[in-house]
């Protein structure tokens, strides 16, 4: 079995006081399943509206750790060149959302 290999990453976060979340795009191509792994991976309440709009809102109203949260966005390149124009959007969305008790990273290469 082969080892996360963001373990240790979420682990140092962890560690910093940060509330590290690892969200796996891998295999999204299409805007609800962007959605719903989104609400997955922050455990979004059931009346979130799978919009851009409630998503901008709930990124707000996340619980953070001591330093803030860490969205870690992995396997996003498939839905980046499926949906560019959508993508370009979710980006806007993390950028404005990303400040003192947020940080977004789009991880490089391939999914864990």
């Amino acid at each position: 079995m082969t080892a996360d290999p963001f373990t240790g990453l979420l682990a140092g976060a962890r560690a910093e006081g940060w509330s590290p979340v690892l969200l796996d795009l891998t295999g999204v191509t299409a805007k609800p399943a962007l959605m719903d792994r989104f609400a997955r991976a922050l455990d979004l309440p059931d009346w979130f509206g799978r919009n851009w709009d409630a998503l901008a809102d709930s990124l707000g109203d996340l619980p953070r750790g001591e330093r803030g949260l860490l969205l870690i966005v992995t396997g996003w390149q498939a839905y980046a060149e499926a949906r560019p124009e959508e993508w370009a959007v979710a980006r806007e969305i993390l950028d404005s959302a990303t400040g003192p008790d947020l940080c977004a990273v789009l991880a490089l290469g391939g999914s864990h």
